[in-house]
């Protein structure tokens, strides 16, 4: 049996790597795209050092789960003038990457409302223009300076939509552990199992393959031995280098296998009681671990070298992974009874996401 790993994007990954971003820009144009903290944090200003005149405007105004409400006027701005710009560059975390990536595909008429039909209808297009994106991350789980995929919320109508075509990878990623120093503990956390749920997720996929399974299991072995230690020194370097190439390494297995059913799960979670996307998508792992053991004898070997050990004591030191980060890992814990629950998981089971499972046509039955 043969299997297939492709990843185009060029990666820089290290403790001043933002140095290499003028020479990959080259003589281009550049829009950034970020949130609004980033000029107090000081790091729209090292962007502004290194492109200088190259650097036509910034868009500050990213918040949490890009929704429709505020991506409409944002897009339409950003196509009036589509020679502003040659390349956008994402600065911040999944948000503002996947903010860009709305951006940086034109339709023909330069309409948000022609985007979001298109993304409504569920198939390939495509785009009339595209711009050249550049994806530097300021958190250390998203994944997306690595993946095609951005998601895009509409919270009045409880939905979302997956942005995902060949045109949508990052022609570069920036990963400088120097720019997360700023991180509070509560995103350093989430962000981190976010990349865990990642690793995990590309392990129990029915897309997985050798080169995924590589990058995941490095990737579980050092973030459950890292984010501990970096929630209690949150300046020390190493521990947010770890930590970075950690994530780095399961937005790789990721991007090959896509996310399964802990993610798909999430999004409900998420539009339906707040919850923020990291710990939407850990609280149910050592569920879905327990679901996912026993489906193949290829992913139980998988998991036997990511935990080192057999199923039941993986899943224990899972959820107390979880606990020692204060992440409480039952549906009750974040105020779902246990029927909403039981309706939850099946209806998660049938979405694209549920059905890269490998267990996705089991019976669900929760502890």
């Amino acid at each position: 049996m043969t299997h297939r790993f492709c990843n185009p994007v060029a990666t820089h990954f290290g403790l001043g790597s933002l140095e290499e971003l003028p020479r990959i820009v080259g003589g281009a144009k550049v829009v950034v795209v970020t949130f609004p903290e980033a000029r107090s944090l000081g790091l729209l200003k090292k962007l502004e050092d290194l492109l200088g005149d190259q650097l036509v405007y910034a868009i500050e105004n990213v918040r949490p789960n890009p929704d429709v409400a505020q991506l409409a006027e944002m897009y339409d701005r950003f196509w009036q003038d589509e020679h502003a710009c040659d390349t956008v560059v994402a600065l911040g975390g999944g948000s503002a990457i996947d903010t860009a990536k709305a951006l940086m595909v034109g339709t023909e008429g330069g309409s948000f409302d022609e985007l979001l039909a298109l993304l409504a209808g569920g198939k390939q297009f495509t785009p009339s223009r595209v711009k050249t994106l550049i994806a530097i991350p300021t958190t250390a789980g998203t994944g997306s300076e690595v993946t095609p995929w951005a998601t895009i919320w509409d919270a009045a109508k409880q939905k979302k939509y997956s942005l995902h075509l060949d045109c949508t990878w990052p022609k570069a990623a920036i990963v400088d552990p120097e720019l997360m120093l700023t991180l509070p503990r509560s995103i350093t956390v989430s962000t981190g199992l976010d990349a865990l749920s990642h690793a995990l997720e590309s392990i129990w996929n029915v897309n997985a393959n050798p080169v995924s399974d590589a990058f995941a299991i490095g990737a579980i072995h050092e973030i459950m031995a890292c984010l501990p230690l970096l929630a209690k020194e949150l300046d020390n370097r190493a521990l947010r280098s770890s930590m970075a190439l950690a994530a780095m390494k399961a937005g790789l297995a990721f991007s090959n296998t896509k996310t399964a059913l802990a993610h798909s799960i999430s999004y409900e979670m998420t539009l339906r009681y707040g919850l923020p996307h990291g710990i939407a998508c850990s609280f149910t792992l050592p569920l879905v671990l327990g679901m996912a053991w026993g489906e193949r004898p290829d992913r139980d070997a998988a998991l036997q070298k990511a935990f080192n050990s057999d199923r039941k004591p993986a899943v224990e030191r899972l959820r107390n992974f979880l606990h020692q980060l204060e992440v409480q890992t039952e549906f009750s814990d974040y105020g779902v009874s246990d029927e909403e629950a039981q309706e939850m998981v099946q209806h998660a089971m049938q979405g694209a996401r549920g059905k890269n499972f490998i267990g996705a046509k089991a019976a669900v039955a929760l502890p």
